[in-house]
């Protein structure tokens, strides 16, 4: 009997298509779950800077073992935005030897998010920093010229993140700058004044230590030369103003972390590259009027809907100034506040309820 004859006799046996065993992934792998490991060895770590995907990272800080590693974020991260400040949870090779590579697996809860929009009206926020406590604008009194709008803006930008403001006034040797702070009256601002070869560099230090202070200021105003005052290791490159733009030259390209020491203690610098405009898109304007404590109690007793501005119908602010129930600063408070509130006037409708905002990445 050969092969042929077994043949023969299946030739009456039925097959149909619900015989045949077909895996439903196309690749034969088994699908890919969604569950994602807790990570629980992971260690923290302070984000210092990124550069072309690459994030400096600084673990066991103030330990024994401190060292800066560079890290790259875990896949299920790419939506995420990691910016410096960030307290990032890392695993993989943390030694910090040459060549080596750790893994940004997780972000830790933020304290503050200071971010900005490309314009009033894009509902796009810009992330700059995160965990930041304190913002230090820098300005100078001449070449270029002050702008009290863009101060506004970046103080805006500040206590809608609850972050404490404060003002250096640089080249005070060129100009003074006595009508340009007087706009600033009423407001809780620690002003510092600086000239050539007056930089108060211990006064400015002391209030540094013990926070995360960033740094913000038009281009060509000082700021580099202010940190690397500050930090001499930083070695932030320094520029010029344009005679014919009036404008300053970029310098700083990226945000970075420095580690600033002095008698007071250390803390950090948060150096961020000049900007020309600062977009408030994102900024909810209550959270301004509860910077104000004692006016936002007064403003509890406005009508719905109030705007607080001088046109303000009914307004209790204004009537309590009027009154001079908040004592000899309530008109500066009151003005300050206004004068805060109106940076949102060209955002159209201020009582419309705002839509969610998109975070991306500060480039």
């Amino acid at each position: 009997m050969s092969w042929l004859d077994d043949a023969d006799e299946d030739d009456d046996l039925a097959f149909d298509e619900a015989d045949v065993r077909v895996r439903p992934n196309p690749k034969a792998n088994r699908p890919r779950t969604k569950r994602r490991p807790a990570h629980a060895d992971a260690q923290i770590g302070r984000v210092l800077g990124v550069d072309r995907g690459r994030y400096a990272v600084l673990v066991d800080e103030d330990g024994a073992d401190e060292h800066e590693i560079v890290a790259m974020r875990a896949r299920e991260l790419r939506k995420v935005p990691i910016v410096t400040g960030d307290r990032a949870r890392l695993v993989g090779d943390t030694s910090g030897d040459e060549g080596t590579l750790a893994r940004i697996v997780g972000i830790e809860e933020r304290s503050s998010l200071l971010r900005r929009s490309a314009d009033d009206t894009d509902q796009v926020e810009r992330v700059i920093v995160a965990n930041a406590d304190q913002m230090l604008v820098v300005v100078a009194a001449a070449d270029p010229e002050p702008r009290e709008r863009l101060v506004d803006r970046y103080l805006v930008a500040a206590l809608d993140a609850g972050i404490r403001p404060l003002l250096v006034v640089t080249k005070t040797d060129l100009a003074d700058p006595a009508e340009f702070l007087s706009h600033f009256e009423g407001l809780d601002l620690e002003v510092f004044t600086s000239a050539r070869g007056e930089m108060p560099v211990d006064r400015i230090g002391a209030s540094l230590a013990g926070h995360a202070t960033v740094f913000v200021g038009h281009s060509g105003v000082g700021k580099s030369t202010l940190v690397n005052a500050l930090v001499p290791d930083a070695r932030r490159a320094t520029g010029h103003v344009n005679e014919v733009t009036g404008r300053g030259r970029h310098t700083s390209s990226s945000t970075v972390s420095l580690r600033y020491r002095g008698e007071g203690g250390s803390g950090w610098v948060i150096d961020t590259p000049g900007v020309r405009s600062f977009g408030l898109g994102h900024v909810d304007p209550a959270n301004i009027l509860r910077a104000f404590t004692e006016l936002a109690e007064v403003a509890e007793e406005c009508p719905r809907g109030c705007t607080h501005l001088p046109e303000a119908p009914d307004c209790a602010l204004i009537e309590a100034v009027a009154e001079g129930r908040l004592g000899p600063t309530g008109p500066a408070r009151l003005d300050s506040l206004q004068r805060l509130l109106a940076t949102f006037a060209d955002r159209g409708d201020r009582t419309a309820p705002r839509h969610p905002v998109r975070p991306r990445l500060e480039p």
